[in-house]
């Protein structure tokens, strides 16, 4: 399909994509709001503002199905429509997020007239104890009026969204349900399910799994040994892939990828903007990146988080069969979120993370997002509930949103980025953030926590190489070594340190406004960037200079001398 370069869309750059919004790439410094706040206009008009002053330039938000058509073939988009002019009013971007059949496994935002005809719209079931079958608040995906009747409510949806928005892009994605999945179960044990699950595995499915088996995810082959074994696998699902949670897991991820791919098609035969899904994730192989249990988040097995979506264990099955969606995008709460973005680059794909914690350690991480693996955008969940001056995002969407431009240029040439993050000291005293080593232009460069007298504070930021020995610094708390890795290298020193300041944050522009080349590099062993109020822990000298513009330029050298004859 060909879309108009208007249009919102997504474009190849490098070794990912970016979003192009008003024909420019677009970094999304984006946040989400609570889940039911964008269901109504006058909720929201207070809000627009604290959103502006939280320097967020992308809002995610639900529409839902139960709002916009509350009787079948009855559609209203009133509500809809003051939103979106109120986004607009405000500079915002918004991406819709469409509450239809599911949302957080299960379905709460679909219209009366669907929760209460359970013989045409019927529901999951799921295995209790003692053979007990208990009805699940979910619409079984293994009966057709329930994916018809979605189909035509996102269809009359993005067919109304490029109506009244098509020339101006506020809406610049959309995501299709929400944590998709089963809960309480692996596998939909209802009639109709239980007849699919009986019959042989559709031949689409083998022939990928067979044929692709090198570029499958290494999460998904670790339950695939018994497949892999057979030399020609056929039959039911079972005796292709075993029995056990994880085949029941593949066989609803297989239909729920299909039943959003529908749902998606008909969306963008109507207004062709990316479309996308977000994941629950679960624990296989993560042990999480804090020290809550993973029983907050679900846990560990299908149906304790919802089976069958896009998780890392079935992420190729979703990316082959719905390949309406753009992209799966994951929600990163309680896994280790570096690991999470590195499974979510599968492919190839671009990377948005739709939800995420919005506290400081959650602001932090966003760094490695952006500058480590090419993120289009993240969102914090829940921001309208914080306030501009005490969310930590209005300092780093401040930082971000002047460099974007910069950013999105090293976006396009592989590996000349890199994000990172330094958390707080354990109670301890121990250091929890290892350094980061990374080898650009013949030169080992170390990027580790910023040397204090006192007691180190926490860091964020990205490193960019400029090309040759020139490196862009962004961020605080942090700094950086350098070492020619030249084996007749005897010396490598930094040439220029010069803190840079923002000219033009359209283009990307830098000037020069100080050079460091004193004590803030200790004698050029080290060039820093120190937090904004770092510790000198009682020492009489203050030569860490406070935090400035958190945005530097650095320039090494290397001398080489030969052995002496």
């Amino acid at each position: 399909m060909t879309v108009s370069p208007k249009i919102p869309h997504l474009r190849n750059v490098g070794t990912t994509q970016q979003l192009v919004v008003n024909g420019r790439p677009f970094l999304a410094l984006a946040a989400e709001l609570q889940n039911s706040s964008m269901t109504s206009a006058e909720f929201m008009e207070p809000a627009w503002q604290k959103l502006v002053d939280t320097n967020i330039n992308t809002v995610l938000g639900c529409v839902t199905w139960e709002d916009i058509e509350p009787v079948e073939d009855q559609f209203n988009f009133a509500e809809l429509d003051k939103v979106i002019l109120g986004a607009r009013k405000h500079g915002l971007h918004l991406v819709l997020l469409w509450f239809g059949s599911f949302k957080n496994g299960i379905s709460t935002y679909v219209p009366p007239w669907v929760k209460t005809d359970t013989r045409r719209f019927p529901r999951a079931k799921l295995r209790k104890a003692g053979g007990v079958l208990q009805t699940g608040d979910v619409l079984s995906i293994f009966h057709e009026e329930g994916c018809k009747a979605d189909v035509k409510a996102f269809s009359r949806l993005l067919q109304h969204v490029k109506d009244v928005d098509g020339e101006h892009s506020t809406v610049v994605m959309v995501q299709v349900e929400n944590e998709t999945g089963l809960l309480g179960d692996s596998r939909d044990a209802s009639a109709a399910a239980e007849k699919r699950f009986s019959e042989p595995v559709p031949e689409d499915l083998v022939q990928f799994l067979s044929q692709d088996w090198d570029s499958l995810h290494a999460d998904i082959k670790v339950n695939l040994k018994h497949f892999k074994a057979q030399t020609s696998p056929q039959g039911t699902w079972e005796e292709v892939f075993s029995k056990g949670p994880h085949t029941d897991e593949l066989f609803m991820a297989y239909h729920y990828a299909k039943y959003l791919n529908r749902v998606a098609t008909a969306g963008k035969q109507e207004y062709p903007i990316p479309l996308y899904t977000n994941v629950w994730q679960n624990y296989v192989g993560d042990d999480g990146d804090n020290d809550f249990p993973i029983v907050a988040g679900g846990g560990g097995y299908p149906g304790d988080y919802p089976s069958g979506g896009g998780t890392s264990t079935v992420l190729d099955v979703w990316q082959k069969f719905a390949p309406s969606l753009d992209f799966i995008a994951p929600d990163i709460y309680l896994n280790d979120y570096t690991s999470s973005c590195r499974k979510y680059r599968h492919r190839n794909q671009p990377l948005f993370i739709p939800e995420q914690r919005r506290d400081e350690y959650g602001v932090r991480r966003i760094w490695t997002a952006y500058g480590s693996f090419q993120a289009i955008g993240v969102s914090p969940f829940g921001i309208d509930t914080l306030e501009p001056a005490t969310n930590p995002f209005t300092k780093h969407y401040g930082l971000l949103k002047s460099v974007a431009p910069i950013i999105l240029d090293a976006q396009t040439r592989p590996d000349s980025s890199i994000g990172f993050y330094f958390d707080e000291l354990a109670a301890d005293g121990t250091d929890p953030s290892k350094p980061v080593i990374k080898h650009w232009a013949g030169y080992e460069i170390t990027i580790e926590r910023c040397f204090v007298f006192g007691k180190a504070g926490p860091g964020a930021g990205i490193v960019i190489h400029l090309g040759g020995p020139r490196f862009l610094l962004i961020g605080w708390g942090f700094q950086v070594r350098a070492r020619s890795l030249s084996p007749t290298s005897t010396f490598t020193g930094f040439l220029r340190f010069q803190e840079k300041q923002v000219v033009d944050s359209e283009t990307g522009e830098l000037r020069t406004l100080r050079v460091l080349n004193g004590d803030e590099t200790r004698s050029g062993s080290f060039a820093m960037m120190p937090n904004e109020d770092p510790d000198y822990g009682g020492f009489p000298i203050c030569v860490t200079i406070p935090a400035n513009t958190m945005i530097a330029e650095l320039e090494v050298y290397s001398i080489e001398e030969a052995d002496d004859v």
